[in-house]
């Protein structure tokens, strides 16, 4: 997808871009910059999309993208986030709730 939206935004081809010397700062501006009509910015604007209005009338192949990437989001978070970080996140949220109502230790 890299690569085709490279081609379709920039006219640019990867394959003789890089090893003429493209540099890395370079490489990352122009991937930032790719826009939502290549193929990679409509793939991260489907995993992306979150309001219910436009969910609704995603075709079954966008609801397939969009599900498959928050399985796996989920499953990196879950392996990466430990118990006691778990913890003491929903302990802040907690504090915080507990203030918003003037329950708070002060």
């Amino acid at each position: 997808m890299i690569i085709s939206s490279f081609q379709s935004q920039y006219g640019i081809r990867l394959s003789r871009e890089l090893p003429a010397g493209m540099k890395w700062d370079e490489f990352r501006d122009l991937l930032i910059g790719l826009g939502p009509d290549t193929a990679l910015g409509r793939v991260v604007a489907i995993r992306a999309e979150d309001r219910k209005e436009y969910l609704e009338n995603f075709t079954l192949e966008q609801h397939r993208i969009r599900n498959e990437w928050q399985r796996k989001r989920a499953k990196y978070l879950a392996q990466t986030i430990t118990k006691e970080q778990m913890n003491n996140t929903m302990n802040m949220f907690k504090t915080a709730f507990l203030s918003m109502d003037g329950l708070g230790s002060d």
